[in-house]
């Protein structure tokens, strides 16, 4: 059986980010640009702590930047990241693809 492709460096801590349903929320609201800690707490039971602690969980698995600008602080989605995982999961699933079918033809026989 042909082995995967490796998962790109630090896959850990982005599929661990990832992980988490409050995460994955941020995730799609940075989505559609970048937003202010006051923002992305709108319409939530999260605290801004709570909701920054999660955005440094992001920052660390390289998923979101942030920078100053005047008196707040705006964060971006950094969608190179979700490229990189989304073509992970593709060669993974090409592989498992490919061992079904084998699996298949060889029953098949």
């Amino acid at each position: 059986m042909r082995k995967p492709a490796p998962a790109p460096k630090g896959s850990a801590l982005l599929f661990a980010a990832l992980g988490d349903k409050t995460r994955l929320r941020l995730v799609a609201r940075l989505s559609a640009g970048e937003m202010s800690i006051a923002n992305l707490t709108a319409g939530s039971r999260l605290t801004r702590q709570a909701i920054t602690k999660h955005l440094r969980v992001l920052e660390d698995a390289r998923l979101v930047h942030s920078a100053r600008h005047g008196r707040e602080r705006l964060w971006r989605l950094d969608g190179r990241r979700l490229e990189e995982a989304r073509r992970y999961l593709d060669r993974i699933s090409r592989h498992w693809d490919d061992s079904l079918a084998r699996l298949r033809a060889l029953v098949e026989r």
